[in-house]
């Protein structure tokens, strides 16, 4: 368990860092000196193995590390649209987890939505959004249900 924390730790900060001004900078920085050494040594096989050594290695991990990074923040985006989807009264509970299933069910349901916006478009008004003012219709009863509950 301990490893898994040092881990989780090591690569959240890791992707923070790498994904940082200082990291950019640092890395041109290299390849610059790596550039102005090159008349140094002769531009020699050794001086080009180590910029191309070097890069893979560091291409391979990031590899891995952008994978985990970007594997958990998939994992909490569908965590918050399930939860949305679960607290909304009109949607329905069949698309939580919806990432689950199939490619060709996917398509299904995608097929569905399609349809949906055709018909929207069929409105006389195609820019009217009534979003806004269904969310503030929304927050409005969710203040006055907890203003009761916690009164």
């Amino acid at each position: 368990m301990a490893t898994k924390n040092f881990f989780e730790k090591f690569a959240n900060a890791a992707t923070t860092f790498t994904g940082s001004s200082s990291a950019f900078l640092g890395a041109l920085a290299i390849v610059i000196i790596w550039a102005a050494t090159g008349p140094v040594f002769q531009y020699s096989e050794t001086w080009q193995l180590i910029i191309n050594t070097g890069t893979t290695i560091i291409t391979f991990l990031m590899v891995f590390l952008i994978q985990k990074a970007q594997n958990k923040d998939s994992k909490a985006i569908q965590i918050k649209l399930n939860e949305l989807i679960a607290a909304n009264k009109t949607t329905s509970n069949r698309i939580v987890n919806i990432e689950n299933l199939t490619e060709e069910e996917l398509d299904r349901i995608h097929k569905y939505y399609e349809k949906l916006s055709d018909e929207a478009e069929e409105d006389a008004d195609l820019h009217a959004s009534h979003s806004i003012d269904a969310a503030t219709k929304n927050q409005e009863e969710k203040s006055e249900y907890f203003r009761k509950e916690h009164v």
